[in-house]
């Protein structure tokens, strides 16, 4: 006996909302009163962000959501970032859970010398960036680059890890196995600017094994970058988990600022933040 097909539509579309929309898509097997109701608007419109409304209306006039339903308006988002805030904040959802997911470009960035060309200069890739310019690193010994995101963008009671999103150009010296810092923090009315709201890491931007060495002693000593699907790399800041409400800002930065040798070649897309994934 099919026992769902005897509930009320209202009352599936209760127990679908409070699922999640990879759970949501599955239950359109089980009978075809689930599948109508599992694609209803009812129902997508909960697994959206409650915000999701005022977020797309801050889309620029040349990255346009274009929907007819909360389904479809759900996996526009969670399959490709749409850009925000005048172009400089890109917006997508986690398609598996349905949490914020956030990108800063390089403009929105915190560089230090970045505004001087005999340091960084701005170009653009628009093969390659979603964002309509990146940051090139022409020389500098003092390296530092920070972003800050408030924390009511995102989702709540959600643990999400920050990673730097770059190149390294053929041409480039300086950056093959040095170890950076990568620190993340609350900052503002969630908690003050205290060590306990702080988690630091080192990191490789680029990394070379040494030769004849089966397991190099450098490589435990610091992240390592990963490639990405997009021909970006990226490199993890640390995590945080955002229970402190609407009131304060997440601080992610990367620096290198104790060997001070020369460094060149790297090419920043900006800082992205996104929900921890757990298998």
């Amino acid at each position: 006996m099919d026992y769902f097909s005897a509930l009320p539509d209202g009352c599936i579309s209760d127990i679908l909302s409070l699922t999640t929309p990879r759970d949501a898509c599955r239950s359109s097997a089980i009978s075809k009163g689930f599948k109508s109701v599992a694609d209803s608007d009812a129902v997508w419109n909960r697994l959206l962000p409650p915000d999701h409304r005022e977020i797309i209306n801050r889309a620029v006039a040349e990255s346009p959501v274009v929907f007819s339903t909360k389904k479809q308006l759900f996996f526009r988002l969670a399959h490709s970032h749409i850009l925000i805030d005048g172009g400089n904040l890109s917006f997508a959802l986690d398609k598996a859970s349905g949490k914020k997911c956030y990108m800063l470009g390089a403009r929105a960035l915190t560089i230090t010398w970045g505004s001087s060309k005999q340091y960084w200069t701005w170009i653009s890739l628009p093969d390659q960036s979603r964002f309509s310019e990146v940051a090139t690193l022409q020389e500098v010994c003092w390296l530092d680059i920070r972003g800050k995101l408030e924390t009511r963008f995102l989702s709540p009671k959600t643990t999400y890890v920050a990673y730097l999103v770059f190149k390294v150009a053929e041409q480039q010296h300086g950056l093959e196995n040095l170890l950076a810092k990568a620190w993340v923090r609350f900052v503002g009315k969630r908690g003050g600017d205290g060590d306990e709201n702080e988690t630091t890491s080192s990191v490789y931007l680029k990394f070379r094994p040494r030769p004849c060495r089966r397991f190099p002693r450098a490589a435990r000593n610091g992240l390592l970058p990963q490639e990405r699907e997009d021909g970006w790399m990226e490199i993890e800041l640390g995590e945080f988990l955002n229970d402190g409400g609407e009131n304060g800002e997440v601080e992610m930065r990367l620096m290198e600022t104790e060997r001070l040798n020369w460094k060149s070649g790297l090419i920043v897309e900006g800082i992205e933040v996104r929900p921890k994934f757990y298998a």
